[in-house]
């Protein structure tokens, strides 16, 4: 047997357990007792150490060498899968197997206790787990940037963001932030006029979660190959055979589980999309964590919040909840419900004008403490200081509605938030670009998304990581990441609608 089909078989293998630290990461948070965790965590972190054994067994090494040395012979599609193969190998034999296995400990010791700790508003007992967390992450950084020749910060964000750096997001977000606190403050100006009626509850949670399956048919998720369920923060799990989606509900407000489970579902578009030619293998999977929010950005903010899906959706909504007669449920109120501008606390109840001060917030924190800037004791003040600047609220000593709100940090996953304002990005771009070859706007009057998503599936699906993130982008739009296309978006739909 030759090394490119070792190297195949091996991948499949990684493949087979990974799929299983999948499942059963997302049944800890979705359906296990609280009392399974300890021996959850264990199990969850022996399965860590297996990937890991796998990944980076000696002969792997081998194989890869001696398929680049025969590299001619190799059909094009085998020059991709070795490519990302080299990556990622690369990527996990760097880390000794002590720390793969005492972050996964960690982790999952660190976000078990957050979900009553954040409700309890508990950052004493928090920090000390975070603390723990990013002492672990930091060594991974510094390792990572010794191997890369980058630094511990950009040595992280490029497991989310392959070619990404901190020199390009300063960039991208300074450029940002010269114009975005104008034109929130212009759209908040315009809004003051606007009389929105709220939905008054209660909304029984069987009634949103039958609603949101609704709205998950029409955007042609596949429910043989996944399923909805309820977990404390919203996900998107499994593997593209069996995705697995989370939401939470509030039997007072059904608007924020309803765009949670439209955005979750572009998620799992995106991976059940993936090209099966590479299933099993790097090259099969997601390109970035960037190109991944730009699909569920582009259900949620450039199709779900358009008018003309939202004249569909309090239709529905009406009828789900036999409010037909309510006049919070209109058309215009529901339009101007779903895409008010309204500076808050929350990121994923964020509108999409203020959000990217969310994550720009979160970025910049993350940063300075990967590059040892700040320590974990600074970040309540550090995250008040900037949400005052940024969105004129101050979380002094509210830490469940502040530093605490999300998951991320609590399994060492430092260089992911930058990837959601990058995939706002790519989505209004790849509107733009589908806008030439597609009448989006009929396809929302009938909500039939088949054109929309063989757009998708053509350009941006159907590539996994057989490109770079640059590459993808430039096919599927004619060139690369330009952010005035999300200005433009903005004021489009905020100023001129």
């Amino acid at each position: 047997m030759d090394s490119m089909k070792k190297l195949e078989q091996q991948f499949k293998k990684l493949s087979s357990y990974q799929h299983l630290a999948a499942i059963c990461g997302w049944d800890q948070a979705a359906m296990m007792p609280s009392g399974g965790n300890d021996v959850r965590a264990q199990a969850m972190s022996d399965l860590a150490l297996l990937c890991h054994e796998t990944l980076t067994a000696e002969e792997m090494g081998e194989w890869i060498n001696d398929a680049e040395t025969n590299i001619a012979s190799l059909s094009d599609t085998d020059k991709i899968n070795l490519r990302e193969m080299k990556r990622v190998w690369e990527q996990a034999t760097v880390l000794p197997a002590d720390l793969v296995e005492s972050k996964s400990l960690l982790g999952s010791s660190c976000e078990h206790a957050w979900r009553t700790q954040r409700p309890n508003n508990d950052w004493e007992g928090f920090s000390a787990n975070l603390k723990r967390v990013v002492d672990i992450s930091r060594q991974e950084a510094e390792i990572r940037a010794k191997q890369t020749g980058l630094t511990p910060y950009n040595a992280m964000l490029d497991l989310y963001e392959p070619g990404m750096t901190t020199e390009k997001l300063d960039a991208l977000f300074g450029e940002l932030k010269t114009w975005l606190p104008a034109l929130t403050q212009s759209v908040l100006e315009k809004q003051k006029s606007v009389n929105i009626s709220e939905p008054k509850g209660p909304f029984d949670t069987a009634l949103q979660s039958a609603l949101g399956k609704r709205f998950m048919e029409v955007i042609d998720f596949d429910f043989n190959h996944g399923r909805l369920d309820v977990s404390a923060h919203p996900f998107c799990g499994g593997v593209p055979s069996d995705v697995r989606l989370t939401t939470r509900y509030d039997e007072a407000d059904f608007t924020s589980a309803i765009m949670g489970v439209i955005h979750e579902t572009g998620h799992a578009r995106y991976e059940q999309g993936l090209p099966k030619a590479f299933r099993n293998s790097p090259a099969g999977e997601a390109r970035s964590m960037g190109i991944h929010e730009s699909q569920s950005l582009f259900f949620e903010m450039q199709l779900g919040r358009s008018p003309l899906f939202v004249e569909h959706l309090a239709k529905m909504a009406a009828e789900a909840f036999s409010r037909q007669s309510d006049a919070a449920f209109t058309v215009d109120n529901m339009n101007a419900l779903y895409n008010r501008v309204q500076p808050g606390f929350i990121r994923v109840d964020a509108d999409e004008v203020t959000y990217p001060a969310h994550v720009i917030l979160r970025y910049e924190i993350e940063r300075d403490l990967m590059e040892g800037n700040i320590s974990v004791e600074d970040i309540p003040e550090r995250w008040d200081r900037k949400m005052q600047e940024y969105l004129g609220l101050s979380t002094d000593g509210d830490y469940t509605n502040g530093c605490m709100q999300d998951i991320h940090w609590t399994d060492g996953s430092f260089g992911y938030f930058p990837s959601y304002t990058l995939g706002a990005m790519y989505a209004a771009q790849f509107m733009a670009a589908m806008r030439k070859t597609v009448d989006v706007d009929a396809c929302l009057r009938s909500l039939d998304f088949a054109p929309i998503s063989g757009w998708l599936e053509q350009n941006v699906w159907s590539k996994g990581s057989t490109l770079s993130t640059e590459e993808l982008v430039i096919q599927a739009t004619g060139e690369p990441l330009n952010p005035e296309y999300f200005k433009q978006h903005l004021i489009s739909r905020y100023l001129k609608g």
